[in-house]
């Protein structure tokens, strides 16, 4: 009897335990749609969001994840999918054929090469034994700017032009030096003009590498602006840095032609990742690919890992360059949920998380999501009128979640929003 007793009581409570769940989820759900749902801050313009259980594979919330959003630099998350798929964890430097004293070589979009935020491949080694070295351009096949990127974008830092053998990251720094500019690559000085527009800094021609400033007005400590990639600018660069003449020459690179990997992919990780670096993100989709085709056509990159990578996404995403600077690239938050289970999948979480920005320790999260232990570890994506957030949220429960929140078309403050999603994640890290 007693033991029936105690069997009837044991059912009992799992009974009672199984509606005390359901009551408590219902509790979270309904305080996270009131965070929200209708009516909510997130009413007032286009906002779509999942979370992801990871360990249970199940989803816990969502608002329009099927929608379409311009993801601007979350854009790069889908980059680093394909880098880590193909590149493996090493960089594509150049192509190259020896003949005695000579080398012909084919660049494979390598940004490292006196990039000062990356580690450098040594090339002053590896050129060393040759007299004369050939470079080629004839596996090129995309252009220096992205599809749908803004004209006016190419003067600013963040814009500098996509090439087959990058040198100084496409951009030049002038420091001012005796109220006048001066360039840290020596090439450019004589390129330096006087203006009489109303210039506080540096800017250079449309059409060339003219830089103009105004002696009257220079003020700015510093000015770092794209150059033009021209092959003889290339050239002159590279038998500057190499002390050895450069040739320009015709010619695919053959079967047989070795290459040279400069260095760790995991640096280039980290800079497109933490600081959104958008040059980076773009030689990184050259090197993809490079390792496919043995040309440089990121329109060719991508759309290989779409077919093969991608075909089984909830939505097919409109992805159209390595950065996210252009607004043509359209993405649906469930879409970046399925993304970050596979980035989950292809490398240890705890290398993942640490890749990614962590809120209010580093990157573009440093001043955002802060908390005595980090519970965001996230891609920011940013232009005007358009924040999106996508990666992964540990929440007080120990529990791992994959999330996009994805906000289009506002008027507020980018720093309305980011105050208004802390609440949503910080709701979530507590209640989940």
């Amino acid at each position: 009897m007693k033991l029936r007793l105690i069997f009837i009581s044991f059912f009992w409570l799992l009974f009672l335990s199984g509606f005390s769940q359901e009551d408590d989820a219902r509790r979270r759900f309904e305080g996270l749609n009131d965070l929200l749902g209708e009516n909510s801050f997130f009413d007032n313009h286009l906002t779509g969001f999942m979370l992801y259980d990871l360990d249970s594979q199940w989803v816990m919330y969502e608002k329009n994840s099927h929608m379409n959003f311009i993801p601007a630099s979350t854009t790069k998350l889908l980059t680093f999918y394909a880098s880590v798929l193909v590149l493996k964890d090493s960089t594509r430097t150049f192509r190259y054929v020896n003949n005695g004293e000579e080398i012909t070589i084919w660049g494979s979009g390598d940004p490292s090469w006196k990039y000062r935020p990356l580690p450098q491949p040594k090339l002053q080694e590896f050129f060393k034994p040759y007299k004369k070295i050939n470079f080629s351009l004839d596996n090129w096949n995309d252009t220096p700017f992205g599809y749908g990127w803004q004209w006016d974008d190419y003067y600013f830092s963040y814009s500098p032009e996509r090439s087959a053998f990058p040198l100084y990251g496409n951009i030049v720094t002038f420091t001012n030096t005796n109220k006048s500019p001066v360039p840290d690559i020596p090439l450019f000085r004589s390129m330096v003009a006087r203006s009489d527009r109303e210039l506080r800094g540096v800017q250079r021609d449309f059409n060339s590498n003219i830089f103009y400033y105004n002696p009257g007005l220079y003020v700015n400590q510093f000015s770092t602006l794209p150059f033009i990639t021209t092959p003889e600018v290339k050239l002159k660069l590279m038998e500057h840095s190499l002390g050895k003449p450069v040739s320009l020459v015709k010619g695919k690179a053959p079967a047989h032609a070795k290459v040279y990997k400069g260095g760790l992919l995991s640096p280039l990780w980290k800079e497109v990742l933490q600081e959104s670096d958008n040059f980076v993100a773009e030689q990184l989709l050259m090197m993809v690919s490079d390792a496919l085709f043995g040309e440089l056509n990121s329109e060719r990159a991508i759309d290989y890992i779409k077919k093969n990578h991608m075909a089984d996404f909830p939505d097919k995403p409109q992805w159209v360059d390595g950065s996210g600077l252009s607004r043509h690239n359209l993405v649906t938050p469930r879409s970046m949920v399925t993304l970050m289970t596979r980035l989950d999948q292809l490398m240890p979480r705890a290398q993942l998380m640490q890749l990614l920005p962590q809120g209010g320790i580093n990157g573009t999260l440093k001043n955002n999501y802060a908390a005595p232990r980090p519970y965001v570890f996230a891609k920011t994506g940013t232009i005007s009128n358009n924040h999106s957030l996508v990666g992964l949220l540990r929440s007080d429960s120990g529990k791992i979640y994959a999330f996009a929140f994805m906000n289009n078309n506002y008027l507020n403050k980018a720093s309305e929003i980011r105050r208004e999603m802390e609440k949503v994640l910080k709701y979530i890290k507590a209640n989940y």
